[in-house]
């Protein structure tokens, strides 16, 4: 499979709110046996009145790329901004109001729940600390109107109607809630002699698959850091891997392709396709004299990474046209250097 670049995805100039604009770019495994994920993306520019949304598939991990998300859930509010994320577990049912042109990208997960990555030698603190996740304060409204409550089951979206709000809550107890993080907030960890390390150190939540050491999807990102790395080519290598990488852009330039990969657009490189860098990175960091730089300010890429195989829907391929036909082209101008 090629690799794949999507331009940034158009936000709708008709009414949509953010069901109507929800659309799925790529999975693997089916919700009916609880194992696998879907990929999805929001383009929504109104609020959704008098609706509401959950998923009986799975946990979602919202990431916000344009605009805020005023967030409603049965547990309270949440606003959620670009550079912060949030997840909402399986069947908890909330709303979603913007204010203007809004964008972003979704990870679902159907077979467990999104945890802290071990932290192994590095020990008690580093990574995305448990400190700094959010929930909702309770929160609740008794009110009477002709809600419609949006399911969605085995990957369909059905609709129920009820005279009242779902929101009626008025208090809550235990650890099933949904929750928000900061991604500034992320304490980096890096190599500090030699060598590129592997990008799982920039992970913020896992979701472990059935089989150990595996992830159903990793959600890592790229933050601004320091790079100091003695006799090293500092971006990513050129690798093939045993796993699916999606990548995104909230902010920024990603430095590894500084032009064509923009905010509100994708990528896809798939198990054992080979990519890295494109040619102008290769160059800048080949020929750049080494010593502690500051990379990744102003900018927040990210990674939705899976074990599984990804395919594509009809609609990521074909139906948004949005496919960069000319992605390809970044790594033509790469030169062979080893010489006998």
């Amino acid at each position: 499979p090629n690799q794949l670049r999507w331009k940034p995805f158009d936000i709708p100039k008709e009414p949509t709110d953010w069901v109507d604009g929800l659309r799925t770019v790529a999975g693997a495994g089916d919700p009916r046996v609880r194992s696998g994920l879907s990929i999805h993306v929001f383009v929504c520019n109104t609020a959704m009145k008098d609706k509401a949304f959950y998923s009986s598939d799975g946990d979602l991990l919202i990431v916000p790329q344009q605009g805020n998300l005023d967030i409603t859930t049965e547990m309270g509010r949440m606003l959620v901004k670009p550079n912060q994320i949030c997840v909402i577990q399986q069947g908890i049912r909330f709303s979603v109001n913007v204010n203007g042109a809004t964008r972003g990208y979704v990870l679902e997960v159907f077979n467990n729940h999104f945890v802290l990555p071990d932290l192994g030698p590095i020990g008690a603190n580093g990574l995305a600390n448990p400190r700094d996740f959010l929930t909702p304060v309770a929160w609740f409204e008794d009110r009477q109107a002709d809600f419609k409550i949006v399911s969605k089951y085995q990957g369909h979206l059905f609709v129920a109607e009820q005279d009242h709000s779902p929101f009626d809550v008025v208090a809550w107890h235990g650890n099933y809630a949904p929750y928000k993080y900061d991604l500034a907030n992320f304490c980096t960890v890096n190599s500090v002699s030699f060598d590129h390390m592997d990008p799982s150190i920039f992970t913020v939540l896992t979701c472990p698959s059935a089989k150990p050491g595996t992830a159903t999807a990793d959600f890592v990102i790229f933050p601004p850091r320091w790079s100091v790395a003695e006799n090293t080519f500092r971006p990513p290598y050129y690798h093939r891997n045993c796993m699916s990488e999606f990548m995104g852009l909230i902010l920024g330039r990603y430095e590894a392709k500084e032009s064509g990969f923009n905010p509100g657009g994708a990528t896809l490189h798939s198990m054992m396709t080979p990519h890295g860098p494109d040619a102008d990175c290769f160059e800048q960091w080949t020929n750049k004299e080494l010593g502690p730089i500051k990379v990744a300010e102003g900018t927040q890429a990210f990674m939705f990474e899976t074990s599984f195989q990804l395919a594509l829907t009809k609609w990521g391929e074909e139906t948004c046209k949005k496919i960069d036909e000319e992605y390809f082209q970044c790594w033509q101008r790469l030169e062979k250097h080893f010489k006998i």
